[in-house]
């Protein structure tokens, strides 16, 4: 069993929650930071382009629009795991996510998720983190629980009213129901 939590729970009251519990910070800032979407493995396709990424975030925060600003190529490059948000107090609002580098097409929120986050993280957790993947699947099938930390731990990727924790993803593709 894979449970979501957020970082900011404090560990002895999970372990009392959770007895036996193995407990996996994925945060950028985490023990399991490679799980990140910030991580810079490098090499990740950008759907619908020809370029790729360092990172899923830089393909997420590069492929924003705003009504001030386009997309932002510089973010398929950075592989600091830092300055890559691209936020509507500098840009003006964001009206949607570009269809690739070179599409017309904006994409609201959620089909963005949709289609270009959950895709470029899918393919980060099989082609760069599959090690991981398999020992995450292979606690998945003891009977302690496993659980996830993440900063954001909203598992709904039609909810447009939070982030989408990395976390679930990892656990929906642990647990079979992706990828």
């Amino acid at each position: 069993m894979i449970i979501v939590k957020s970082k900011r729970c404090k560990r002895e009251k999970l372990q009392k929650e959770f007895p036996g519990a193995v407990i996996f910070d994925v945060t950028s800032k985490g023990a399991m930071c490679k799980l990140s979407p910030f991580y810079p493995h490098g090499d990740i396709p950008v759907p619908f382009s020809t370029v790729k990424s360092k990172s899923v975030e830089g393909i997420w925060q590069g492929l924003k629009v705003f009504e001030n600003e386009g997309i932002d190529r510089k973010c398929f490059s950075n592989g600091t795991m830092k300055n890559l948000k691209r936020t509507c107090r500098v840009h003006g609002k964001c009206v949607g996510h570009r269809k690739g580098t070179r599409g017309k097409e904006l994409l609201d929120y959620i089909t963005a998720r949709k289609e270009i986050y959950i895709p470029s993280y899918m393919w980060m957790l099989e082609n760069k983190c599959a090690k991981t993947m398999e020992i995450l699947k292979m606690l998945d099938g003891e009977e302690r629980p496993v659980i996830l930390l993440d900063y954001d731990t909203n598992e709904d990727v039609n909810d447009p009213t939070k982030p989408l924790s990395h976390a679930s993803l990892i656990k929906a593709y642990v647990e079979g129901r992706m990828g």
